[in-house]
């Protein structure tokens, strides 16, 4: 018999950390096509910028073709937008608590709980991933709720109606993350390193 963690192995996994908030939706927002109704203002606002941001890359990389002094000053404006959300990112931490450590996937995140919920129950998951402080605010389905040892629950919750550049960012940040800890461990592992 396969757990649902290993019947979601076809994405690949990364350990990273994050500020994560899962909540169980209501009866509304399950209704809701939106979900920045039950989000923090600070995350559904993070997640649009980062969206938006992901979403005219290509537009400026034809433009760098055409003028590269224009494609110039939006990079600036870019960087810009990127230390103000990080600077909102700061805020949104204490919003939904510290970073944790969390097994991160495409299709969905397995992460620690205060409290139990039902497998099956729709939530709103909210996370910013670090160290970009890109924010998102997705749908997901618990799939597995077990009971730890130290007394806090295991979950593991799959995304559900992800959109294409949701996704995209989600592959970019795991790409990312997996350079780095590949570039980590070789420094590591390198005797010439000081």
């Amino acid at each position: 018999m396969t757990t649902p963690d290993e019947e979601r192995r076809g994405y690949y996994r990364i350990e990273d950390r994050m500020a994560l908030q899962i909540t169980p939706l209501s009866a509304a927002e399950l209704a809701d096509s939106e979900l920045t109704q039950g989000a923090s203002a600070l995350v559904a606002l993070l997640s649009e910028l980062h969206l938006a941001d992901f979403e005219s890359q290509h537009l400026l990389r034809q433009l760098s073709d055409k003028d590269r002094m224009l494609a110039a000053f939006l990079r600036a404006q870019n960087k810009r937008i990127d230390l103000l959300s990080a600077v909102v990112a700061q805020g949104m931490l204490e919003q939904l608590g510290p970073a944790q450590s969390v097994m991160l996937a495409e299709d969905g995140v397995d992460s620690r709980s205060a409290q139990p919920i039902t497998p099956g129950t729709r939530v709103a998951v909210q996370m910013v991933l670090m160290p970009r402080a890109h924010g998102l605010v997705l749908r997901g389905r618990i799939s597995a709720c077990q009971q730890r040892a130290e007394g806090d629950y295991a979950l593991s919750t799959e995304f559900t109606e992800l959109t294409d550049a949701q996704r995209q960012l989600l592959a970019r940040h795991i790409l990312q993350r997996q350079q780095q800890q590949r570039r980590q461990a070789l420094e590591q592992n390198d005797p010439t390193t000081p």
